[in-house]
Parts: structure tokens; C-alpha cells; sequence
């Protein structure tokens, strides 16, 4: 994963920033613009360090899109995993950020599309070590688990000291989309697999389909598989074979061999390097100083001398404006002013000042109510007087909202619903005024009423005490019997249990059973669904299943909301296990399970799983699997359990 190229042939390394091109991505000052392609655009930039990196930034079409930025997220992860000799590493991103975006080390050196388009065929000897490098970084981003998907001579880059691949796996992310239907291009048809032009399985054999077709491309400068439209290319590619006259002879078996049809026909990365090997011994890329033609070390030579980032941010488009002053006395709630960026990144300073947090004159408090009578089941932050009581929820508190107490309209539903709450009380009909403003000649009134509310809470409080009394003790003399009387109704009268009046009882819900699948086996490229009454495997392996094998080599959570975790070695699994473990991950390869580990599965349906792993697939055996024992609790996840 990660991209430089610079526009084709070569004409513009550096390209200065345009108009519609951002200054800085998270932080990372640009320094130009190396090139563009289908995912995005890529720009360079410098470590604090100093060292220059390549900022791929994802068009934002793609980043509007939830299962490209779940698919690049796992596709990141997996590439940061990749540290090969002939590859870009990947060494920070952002895939969850408004517009998502990576950095790879930046490659002084053309693309292998580039140095054909402008300087025309390779020699034999540069195509050979050519593919012994671009094998050797291949066998890396498979050991990681990833398929590259799209090797083309666009990306491949051509350094002093050997080849770099670069892009791999933002062709698995970009799949997801429904931009790639709709005039969006991934992928060139050119070098594509016929089992990929076919729409079936993927593996890594499709990569080294590729490798052939940048192979006979580097020797030739034209396509095996010859130009033209994407469909007529295409067809091709499935059905009718390569036109390899032009190749040389001591390319010929390599090419041949790996643009067989059959992915099974076709040579692993181990015998592709032998092959390079036998037919010219400097394969090995121990000539680093010389193995390019002079023309295309020029180029290498040009690109090193990177353009110096700016030294000094831009200044502020627009000055900010004043904020209105707040009126006297006014303390509104108002959202913390957030954090201001570092200069030169993000939006222009917010232009709200916060309103003063104390207002300019305190409101009289109310008087203080009597402490209710010990067994007072009225919850304390519902009305006047109450031990913790919040002084937003009453009347007389500073920014007093009237749709939460006394004045608000339909007081009895929403605003104060204890004991003794007034009768005929009708707010619609008093006039409300905003706050810091009082009707004249009103002030004796709002005592006199503050008065008579705080009599009837008094009142209130001493007659649900009574009533409360009463029933606990028919409740203990009739242990075992029906409640009586509207006490056992739960409204809000007296005598009812309102609001938080006592303690919620425990579930009595069954604990949640488990179902046991044993010796599944899950082939590479399948699915599990937990929430199924049978559980068995079906084919598919992208779409928002529960739990995947995905043939590139990992066990995947698919479903949103859905993660996996690596219990460790000897740790045993169960549904208390499960629940209460917290290293979440959303794949997990292969290569680090064994017999006997075992994996807790969270689906985004509510259900727990544990996977003991049983075995693998013989290497000789047709098909990639593991057989597993399954464990299901259905609705028991935490977020979702009753048990």
C-alpha cells in the first residue's frame, strides 16, 4: 500500500500545489504534488526529521463510503505489517480522519510506466533483476496476508539500489465500493488476472499472473495481452493467449509460465527468483550502482532533489470577527470553545467568544424546605427541596428552563411530577419572559408562589410518607400476597412507586445456552453466521458476515459492530471469558493460531461465539481450510445481554 508516481513520462517531477490543493494533511506540511491516479491524489512531504514521505490522500467519494473505510482501515493495518527491502513501507495514516489518507517513504525514482513511456524498453539484464525484486516483495506482502490485486507498471517504482512495490491492497478497499461501477477506475485491465477479469476467487497466484504482464511489458514497452478498450483487452486476458514473439528468448519460459490460465499452473515466487537466477546469475541485485540504463538513473537522480517544504505557515485568509456581547446578567450553557489547531492546519480560529461563565448578578436562592421524613421514596432530584437537588431543574436557578418546572407548559407531564404536585395549575396562561427580565410589580408575587409550592412538597412528603408506611407494613404482613390497592399500580399518585422510588429488580432471564457445532470445516473464501439454528459454511466472504475466512489468509469480523479476540495460550474459554475481554481486533491471521487456541467472537447482532481452533488443511489437500469447534450464545453479547 502507498503511491508516488509523477505524471506519465516523466516531464513534471515536482509539481507545485494548485489552488484546490490542501497545505497540510494532519500535520504533515506539503511540499508539492507528485502525481494522481484513480484512489487519490499524492504529495510530498517531510518527517519532522527531515526524511521526505509520499501523502496519498483518498478522494473524499471514497471516504463517504462505510465499507471502503472499513476495508481500508483492515487493508492499513495489514500493510503496516509489511517491512521488505523492495517495498514502500507504510509508516502512518489515517484511516478514520474526515478525508483518509496514508504516508509511505517517499521513492526518489520514476515508475517502471514512466521510464518505458519515456525511454522505451528495458534491457534483459534490468528486466531480470527487475522481477527477482519485485518476487522478493511479493513474498512478503503475501506472508502478510495481503493480495495485491493491482500490479501494474505504474506501480512498481525504479530506485538506485532495486525495484519498490508499492499500492498493495488499496485495490481489496477500493472493490467495496459502488464507485468502481460508476465511471470510478481501479485497476488497470491491462495486467489483470483472468480469474479477476472474471470476477472469481482471488489469490496470490493472481499476483504473480501480474508479474508476468509487467515483465513482458518492461521487455517489449506493450502489453502482452495487447491495448484497446477494456472489454476487448479483457476478453483476452480469458480467452485467448499472449502474443510473446517480441519477448526475448531469455524471458520467454519466465513470462510463458507465469501467464499460464490456470492459477495451479503457474510458478511460485520461489521458482520465479530460480528462474531469474538461471538466466543471468546478477539477479541477486548485487550490481545496485548499475543496474538501470544511464537515461532512467538521470531521472533518480533528479527526483532525489526534493523540493524544501515551507518554513513558515500561510497567514489567516480573514481576521477573526467580534462575538456580541452577552446581555448583562446572562449566563447561557454553551458548548468548551474547542482546542485551537496548530497554525497553518485545520479551519480559521472559531470566531464565538464563550459566554461569562458566573452571570453579573446572582439570583436569589429559594428558601430552604424541610428535610423530607425518613422512608421519603421521592426521587431527590425531582423537586424543590431535595438532598442533591440541581438548581437548573427549579424554579429561581440561574437559566431556569422553563420546559422543567413551574411556568413550562403542561407542568404536570414534564416538569416536577413528586408528591403534592399543584392542582389546577394552568402555565399556558402566564406570560414567559426571557430570562433576567421580570414582569414589574412581580416579585411579591414569585415569594408568595415559591411559598405555596414549598408548602405543598412539605404536604406531599409527609403524605407519601404515610401511604408508603402503610403499605410496607401490609406488605410485610401479607408476605407472598397479591399487592393491594393502587400502591401496586407504579404511577405517579401517592402511594406509587414515581420515579427511582425503589430498586429495580434483579433479571430473573435464563442464562443464556449454548449451541456446539463440532469438526466445521471452514474453507478459505467462506462464512459463518452465528444467529443461523444451523451453522455450517457458506461461500462468500466480504458482505458483512459475522465471521469469515478470508483467502487472504485471515479469520475476519465482518459485521458492523462485530470484533474477534486471541485468547492467549492455556487460557480458557467460556461465555464470563468472553464477555469480559477487551482486545478487540477485527482480523486475525492464520499463521498465529494453532490447534488448541482459541478465538471469542462478538457479532453485530448480539451474539458470542468461541472458535477452538482443530486443525489445518494438508498442504497437498485441494482447497485452504481449518476445521473448528464453534461455541454460540445466542443475544448474550454484553451490549445486549438480559442473563
Amino acid at each position: 500500500m502507498g503511491g508516488q508516481q509523477a505524471d506519465r513520462g516523466g516531464s513534471v517531477v515536482f509539481q507545485p500545489l494548485a489552488a484546490d490543493d490542501p497545505t497540510t494533511v494532519a500535520g504533515y506540511r506539503l511540499a508539492a504534488r507528485l502525481g494522481a491516479g484513480g484512489m487519490g491524489k499524492v504529495y510530498l512531504s517531510y518527517t519532522p526529521g527531515g526524511r521526505p514521505v509520499a501523502i496519498k490522500l483518498i478522494r473524499p467519494e471514497f471516504g463517504e463510503d462505510a465499507e471502503f473505510r472499513r476495508r481500508f482501515a483492515q487493508e492499513v493495518r495489514s500493510a503496516q505489517r509489511v517491512q521488505g527491502l523492495f517495498t514502500a513501507p507504510v509508516i502512518d495514516a489515517d484511516p478514520e480522519g474526515a478525508q483518509p489518507w496514508l504516508a509511505t517513504a517517499y521513492v526518489p525514482g520514476p515508475s517502471l510506466a514512466d521510464a518505458v513511456v519515456a525511454h522505451g524498453a528495458l534491457p534483459v539484464e534490468t528486466v531480470l533483476l527487475l522481477v527477482a525484486g519485485m518476487a522478493e516483495a511479493l513474498h512478503v506482502i503475501h506472508g502478510a496476508g495481503i493480495v495485491h490485486r493491482d500490479l501494474k507498471p505504474s506501480n512498481v517504482l525504479l530506485a538506485a539500489d532495486g525495484p519498490r512495490v508499492i499500492d498493495f491492497g488499496i485495490a481489496h478497499a477500493a472493490d467495496a465500493t459502488s464507485l468502481t461501477g460508476s465511471g470510478v477506475t481501479i485497476g488497470t485491465p491491462s495486467f489483470m488476472a483472468p480469474e479477476q477479469a472474471a470476477g472469481r476467487k482471488v489469490t496470490p497466484a493472481t499476483d504473480v499472473f501480474a508479474l508476468g504482464q509487467v515483465a513482458a511489458y518492461a521487455a517489449t514497452g506493450v502489453p502482452a495481452f495487447g491495448e484497446g478498450t477494456g472489454h476487448g483487452v479483457l476478453y483476452r486476458i480469458v480467452h485467448e493467449e499472449p502474443d510473446l514473439s517480441p519477448v526475448p528468448e531469455r524471458l520467454t519460459e519466465l513470462v510463458t509460465r507465469c501467464l499460464a490460465k490456470d492459477p495451479e499452473a503457474r510458478p511460485t515466487l520461489a521458482e520465479i527468483i530460480r528462474l531469474c537466477q538461471a538466466a543471468n546469475a546478477a539477479t541477486v541485485l548485487r550490481r545496485p550502482e548499475d543496474w538501470l540504463p544511464g537515461a532512467v538513473s538521470a531521472e533518480i537522480t533528479a527526483r532525489a532533489a526534493a523540493p524544501a517544504p515551507p518554513q513558515t505557515p500561510p497567514p489567516p485568509t480573514t481576521a477573526p470577527a467580534a462575538a456580541p456581547a452577552a446581555p448583562a446578567g446572562y449566563s447561557p450553557t454553551v458548548p468548551a470553545a474547542p482546542s485551537t489547531p496548530p497554525p497553518g492546519y485545520g479551519p480559521p480560529p472559531s470566531t464565538v467568544t464563550a459566554a461569562p461563565s458566573v452571570p453579573a448578578a446572582a439570583p436569589v436562592a429559594p428558601p430552604a424546605a424541610a428535610a423530607p421524613a425518613p422512608g421519603y421514596a421521592y426521587a431527590p432530584t425531582q423537586g424543590p427541596g431535595a438532598a442533591g437537588y440541581a438548581p437548573t431543574q427549579g424554579p429561581g436557578a440561574p437559566g431556569y428552563a422553563p420546559t422543567q418546572g413551574p411556568g413550562a407548559p403542561a407542568y404536570p407531564q414534564q416538569g416536577w411530577s413528586g408528591p403534592g404536585a399543584p392542582t389546577g395549575y394552568h402555565p399556558q396562561q402566564a406570560a414567559q419572559r426571557p430570562p433576567g427580565q421580570q414582569k414589574k410589580g412581580g416579585g411579591r408575587g414569585l415569594v408568595i408562589a415559591l411559598a405555596a409550592v414549598l408548602a405543598f412538597a412539605v404536604a406531599g412528603g409527609a403524605t407519601a410518607y404515610v401511604v408508603l408506611k402503610d403499605k410496607d407494613g401490609q406488605t410485610s404482613s401479607n408476605a407472598g400476597g397479591k399487592p393491594n390497592g393502587k400502591g401496586s399500580t407504579g404511577t405517579q399518585g401517592s402511594g406509587g412507586t414515581g420515579n427511582g422510588s425503589s430498586a429495580p429488580k434483579p433479571s430473573t432471564a435464563p442464562a443464556p445456552q449454548a449451541a456446539t457445532y463440532k469438526n466445521i470445516n471452514l474453507t478459505a473464501g467462506y462464512h459463518l453466521t452465528l444467529g443461523d439454528t444451523d451453522v455450517r459454511p457458506q461461500d462468500g466472504e466480504d458482505n458483512g458476515y459475522e465471521l469469515s475466512y478470508d483467502t487472504g489468509g485471515y479469520l475476519d469480523a465482518e459485521s458492523s459492530g462485530g470484533n474477534l479476540v486471541l485468547l492467549d495460550p492455556g487460557q480458557a474459554g467460556s461465555l464470563e471469558a468472553c464477555r469480559a475481554e477487551t482486545r478487540f481486533t477485527q482480523n486475525i491471521y492464520v499463521n498465529k493460531l494453532s490447534p488448541g487456541r482459541q478465538v471469542c467472537v462478538t457479532t453485530g447482532t448480539g451474539h458470542l461465539g468461541l472458535v477452538t481452533v482443530k486443525a489445518f488443511s494438508p498442504e497437498d489437500s485441494p482447497s485452504t481450510y481449518m476445521t473448528l469447534d464453534l461455541t454460540v450464545w445466542r443475544n448474550a453479547a454484553p451490549s445486549t445481554s438480559t442473563g
